[in-house]
């Protein structure tokens, strides 16, 4: 027998605790019960462990939200396999390189990724089963695999510091980062998510982060833990989202900013009230002050904010439903804040050496806790950097003022968070300059009310560059939310003495465009 609990157990505890309570509920209003889920997918790891899945082999999933991904999931936990949830919005090359990397046995799909997949499994070595989650029948029907398992409880020693989850940060022309999230990791998030988010025992509610982030994946977790029902929609849909949140039914949601904005748009939105709306938790994206006053002003009820590079260092701060109603009471300069210290984190702030900043000045956030990944695939390089004497080195600025709030200054690295999603600027300059007539390329975020940030790319010319073309390009080789919604050719780049382009710059002090192309991608 297992030496301990495992996270695979969280879904049988719940279902002994209350079998009769709704585990998931769908769009159309269909329910399934913990005693059902837990009965799907115990089938479901029987069948996987009849096709050679065991502990430690990896599973990737390519997909839109729905039941059978997170049955997946909660299969794999109680295998002791790694789950691999892959962006769904990445170009063909990018799945064929992160899928080659991660070197999966079974990918399961949702049906409009099904003839990516075919195309891509011949060139995938040792990946040769193929799963449809929205098919019954046939070889690749989801149905008809889970009716080939039987409903018991596998027996399997997953240990706290086992591997259990592979993510990737990035795409394929940049240098992608496989994170490897442990069983502890992913505990611990679960534990101080209910905390933090100020948790009730009989809630109900919607997580629009996509099951293949760590945020969606935590969230479910932990409602599948604290034993209450699950929203599970395909995507994200503002109007959806709306008609839930006014149903008197959903307690609270998780969205990004550009989510909040979405559906603040909708005229309906302003109408009418939120009768069983507790809390909305929104992260993983900036957002101006004025959107957070507009939410908390229409919504009536809490609102919490939750940061931290979760993927790989978990939840790192959080400004509670107590700090925005202080602000909203004349304390406005915390709707600001990125809060203090998350449950169960210990945060410093520091300079490059790792020694503390006086309260105040700007350094490094740097986080000690339970929640910090294993490290990084086949990286031991970017794994010691990341990770110091137990510290997790992320990369965001920000100072802490006398009572302990934060407010992010930045980013030491230069990623760009659009919508919630993590862009890293040398994948797109790669794609830039290999077009002809593109001398250099320089990628930045600049602030924008409704994505939080959009990726703005800057060239020089050898030549003149055919910027429409330069656009399709981008298309066809990244994933639409990476393509620059400008394009904008300067005479030259601002430089320091080494030759390096001063990105600090061409965001504060841009030159003047020779040409310039909004191509207005992704909106």
């Amino acid at each position: 027998m297992h030496a301990r609990i495992r996270v695979g157990d969280y879904l049988r505890l719940s279902s002994q605790r209350h079998p009769d309570v709704p585990c998931l509920v769908f769009a159309d209003g269909t329910e399934q019960t913990f005693a059902e889920t837990n009965a799907r997918v115990n089938r479901l790891a029987d069948a996987m462990a009849r096709r050679g899945v065991s502990k430690g082999d990896k599973v990737a999933i390519v997909a839109t939200d729905c039941g059978g991904y997170i049955e997946l999931l909660l299969a794999c936990m109680k295998l002791g396999a790694v789950y691999v949830p892959l962006n769904n919005r990445l170009a063909d090359s990018e799945l064929l390189t992160l899928l080659r990397w991660a070197g999966p046995s079974m990918l399961f799909v949702t049906s409009r990724y099904l003839e990516t997949a075919r195309a891509l499994l011949p060139r995938i070595e040792g990946l040769d089963i193929l799963v449809d989650f929205d098919q019954d029948d046939g070889p690749e029907g989801y149905e008809a695999l889970l009716a080939t398992g039987e409903d018991v409880e596998p027996d399997v020693d997953v240990r706290d510091e086992d591997v259990i989850g592979l993510a990737f940060t990035s795409g394929t022309t940049g240098l992608p980062k496989g994170v490897l999230q442990s069983q502890r990791m992913i505990k611990s998030l679960i534990v101080n998510m209910s905390i933090d988010y100020e948790i009730l025992p009989d809630e109900f509610r919607y997580t629009a982060s996509p099951t293949f982030h760590i945020a969606g994946q935590g969230m479910i977790l932990m409602h599948v833990w604290r034993g209450f029902p699950t929203l599970v929609l395909p995507q994200f849909d503002p109007g959806e989202v709306l008609r839930w949140m006014k149903s008197g039914r959903l307690t609270g949601v998780f969205l990004v900013p550009t989510m909040i904005s979405s559906v603040l748009e909708r005229p309906e939105a302003a109408a009418g009230a939120y009768p069983g709306l507790r809390s909305i938790i929104y992260g993983g994206a900036p957002i101006s002050p004025r959107l957070l006053r507009q939410a908390i002003e229409t919504f009536g009820c809490d609102l919490i904010n939750a940061f931290g590079a979760a993927t790989e260092g978990g939840l790192q701060t959080v400004l509670g439903s107590a700090d925005h109603r202080r602000a909203m009471a004349g304390d406005t300069h915390l709707l600001g804040s990125i809060g203090k210290p998350a449950f169960g984190v210990e945060l410093r702030i520091v300079d490059e050496n790792g020694d503390d900043v006086p309260r105040g000045e700007t350094g490094e956030i740097i986080t000690r806790s339970d929640a910090v990944m294993n490290g990084y695939l086949e990286m031991p390089g970017e794994t010691a950097r990341a990770i110091r004497d137990g510290w997790f080195w992320g990369g965001d600025l920000a100072r802490m003022d006398a009572e302990g709030y934060l407010y992010l200054a930045g980013r030491s690295k230069d990623m760009i968070i659009r919508g919630g999603e993590n862009i890293y600027p040398i994948e797109i300059e790669t794609v830039l300059s290999e077009h002809p007539g593109v001398a250099q390329a320089a990628v930045v975020g600049r602030p924008d009310e409704h994505w939080g940030e959009v990726v703005i790319a800057y060239l020089t010319a050898e030549r003149e560059v055919d910027l429409e073309a330069l656009h399709r390009r981008c298309r066809e080789r990244l994933a639409a939310y990476k393509v620059p919604a400008e394009f904008i050719v300067v005479p030259e780049m601002p430089l320091n003495a080494s030759g390096k382009i001063l990105k600090r710059r061409l965001r504060s002090e841009p030159p003047e465009a020779a040409v310039r192309l909004g191509a207005g991608a992704g909106r």
